[in-house]
Formats: structure tokens, C-alpha cells, sequence
């Protein structure tokens, strides 16, 4: 009998159960590696974009980064919800510069001014040169009052800058030839008066106020043609128009287009030039006066 009961248990089969134990889904730690390197990755890439960008496109991210809500968008364009936060750039100012030549040469009003007025772009921004000539003048001789074609040209250029974002400087320049006057009014005075007298000029005809960033007089200093002091070329009235930055306050929209310069009109006329020169000196003092 015991014999038989081993038997049975050498024949008997063996089985084995085997229990499949799932992980759940505890096992993505390398999904948080993975979105590190990716991360890291990209801040690189954006780095080295940077590096290789312009000055333009560095502001503009710099600008970003000062004014991430973007309440600063409007910048005077006169178009709401506008981004160009950096307003005309350099590579913008070539096309400027075109487009107020060819707003110059279809000027009815401008006469032979038009081949008088000579655009560089520079390292501060686009300038426009107001060159004076032996036969054509902006301003009236030995004063700060411009003459009815330098009127017209000036209000063709304040409706045309006062649609740009960017800031602008106003400068006065004389030629070497000395202002003789018997009250000390000098070439300084005569630089800085015609700088104002524009000034004035282009914020009644379209420049904001808080456009211009300032006024210049130069006198003689800043010659155009220092190996021909007395040329009538050195006496001129440059208008800056300044690279925009982020540093600079955003310009408030415009409610509407400037008005066109030969259709504009000033709210009043001053009665007399209040920066005009003093009283004409003795006629034998004048005639050893140098034209200005």
C-alpha cells in the first residue's frame, strides 16, 4: 500500500503558477530627463540666435522683456495694435529716406529748394540737410525768418515725420563768415534762432510736441565744407531723425493722418518773428557784413 501512494505521488504532475505583477505607471522618470535636456537645449539655441542677431532685433527682445504685457505697442504709427516697438530702424531708414525724396520732387510748392536738400542715413539716424545757395535761401538774409518756399518745404517735411514713432533733433548752422552786430548778436545766435524758428515751423504743421528731442546751434563749428568756410552751403538747418530704442517713451497713437503741408493751416499767425535778429545794423557796417 505504501508503495502504491509513491507512486502516485512520483506521477503526479507539478504545476507552477505563475502571477504577472504590473508596474502601473510609475515608470516615465526619463520623460522628466528628457524635457530637461530638451529645455536646456532650446535656451541654447536661443542664445546663440541671439549672439548672431542684430542690434535691431536684440532691442526689440530687450524691449520685450521691459514690456512683456505690451501696453507700450502703440507707438504713434496711428495704427492700433501695432508691435514695432523699435520704431524706424536702420534698415528702415533707406526707405524713408526714399519716400520723402519722392514726396520733395512731386512738391509743387518747393521750387529749385527741392535740389537743395541733401538726405545721409548715419549713425544717429536719418539726417536731412537744408542747404543754403548763393541765389536760394530758406531763411531771409541775416535772420532767423524763413521765406515763403523754406516755409512750404518745412511743412511738407513736419506732415510727413509726424506719422514716424521716432524722435528728431533740430540744428542751426552758419557759415565762417563773422555776424558783425552792435548788440554781440553772433553766428550762435543766428544757428540756434534758425534751429528754433524750424522747430516752430514743423510742430504747427504735424511734428508732436514731445517729438523733438532737442535744439541745436552750431555756428560755425560744424562747417559742411571745411576746406571752403564762407561756401553759402555751410548755412543750413538739418533735421535728425533719431534710431528709435527701447529706452524711449512710446509715442501716443494719432487720432488721425497729419494734415498735407500745402493744405495745413496754423491755429494762429504770430504778428512778428520772434526770433528774429535784432534791428539792421548802419549801412557801412552792413555792407562789410558777410551774407548769411
Amino acid at each position: 500500500m505504501s508503495a502504491e501512494k509513491s507512486d502516485q505521488l512520483l506521477i503526479q504532475p507539478i504545476i507552477i503558477v505563475k502571477k504577472i505583477v504590473h508596474a502601473g505607471h510609475h515608470g516615465g522618470a526619463w520623460k522628466v530627463a528628457y524635457a530637461d535636456f530638451v529645455t536646456a537645449m532650446m535656451a541654447l539655441f536661443i542664445v546663440l540666435w541671439l549672439l548672431s542677431s542684430s542690434a535691431d532685433v536684440k532691442k526689440a527682445v530687450g524691449g520685450y522683456f521691459r514690456d512683456p504685457s505690451g501696453k507700450s505697442a502703440q507707438n504713434g504709427t496711428g495704427q492700433s495694435g501695432s508691435s514695432e516697438n523699435i520704431g524706424i530702424g536702420k534698415d528702415d531708414m533707406g526707405k524713408l529716406k526714399e519716400k520723402l525724396e519722392a514726396a520733395i520732387r512731386q512738391a509743387p510748392d518747393v521750387g529749385k529748394l527741392k535740389d537743395q536738400v541733401l538726405m545721409s542715413v548715419t549713425g544717429e539716424g536719418l539726417r536731412i540737410e537744408l542747404l543754403e545757395s548763393a541765389s536760394n535761401s530758406f531763411f531771409e538774409t541775416g535772420n532767423a525768418q524763413p521765406t515763403s518756399t523754406g516755409e512750404e518745404m518745412l511743412k511738407l517735411l513736419a506732415a510727413q515725420l509726424g506719422k514716424l514713432p521716432n524722435r528728431i533733433s533740430v540744428e542751426g548752422h552758419t557759415d565762417a563768415n563773422p555776424y558783425v552786430s552792435p548788440t554781440g548778436y553772433s553766428n550762435w545766435e543766428l544757428s540756434s534762432d534758425r534751429a528754433n524758428a524750424a522747430r516752430k515751423l514743423i510742430q504747427q504743421f504735424g511734428v508732436r510736441g514731445d517729438q523733438v528731442a532737442d535744439v541745436r546751434g552750431y555756428a560755425d563749428q560744424k562747417l559742411r565744407k571745411p576746406n571752403d568756410p564762407t561756401s553759402a552751403s555751410n548755412r543750413r538747418v538739418s533735421i535728425v531723425v533719431k534710431y528709435r530704442t527701447p529706452d524711449d517713451p512710446p509715442a501716443p497713437a494719432l487720432a488721425g493722418k497729419p494734415t498735407p503741408a500745402g493744405e495745413a493751416k496754423p491755429a494762429s499767425q504770430p504778428t512778428s518773428n520772434p526770433t528774429a535778429a535784432p534791428s539792421p545794423i548802419p549801412v557801412k557796417t552792413a555792407q562789410a557784413t558777410a551774407k548769411k
